[in-house]
């Protein structure tokens, strides 16, 4: 069964087995506007929590995507090379940007749930 958490920085992750699986909330996806790039982490790619791990740009700006926590990146979705817009239409769907193996899963601890993360953002 997997489990949802978030970050502060508007960041989910859904963890299943040990693997996470990473993209941005519906209210940052709101705040950014139509995307229209997404440069995605390479598979293999080692992050530490904090990094740099995506780069969205929309038709306002382009932000930074955080590592949530530290892993190895496993997979990305390359839908959104064609299709950047996935993110806007699906962010907690299809429109997720990569998947992770955890390093340690103590990391989680310090996420939100999703009730805390929308208290944030009320």
């Amino acid at each position: 069964m997997s489990k949802t958490y978030f970050t502060q920085d508007h960041e989910w992750l859904r963890v299943e087995g040990g693997v996470a699986t990473v993209g941005i909330t519906d209210y940052a996806q709101e705040q950014l506007g139509d995307l229209v790039f997404v440069e995605l982490p390479e598979a293999g790619k080692s992050l530490a929590k904090g990094d740099t791990a995506v780069v969205v740009e929309s038709v306002k700006a382009a932000s930074d995507v955080y590592a949530p926590v530290e892993g190895e990146v496993t997979e990305v979705n390359s839908e959104l090379e064609s299709d950047p817009s996935l993110v806007n239409s699906a962010p907690q769907g299809d429109g997720w940007l990569w998947k992770m193996k955890l390093a340690d899963e103590s990391q989680l601890e310090g996420l939100l749930d999703e009730k805390a993360y929308k208290e944030t953002i009320a």
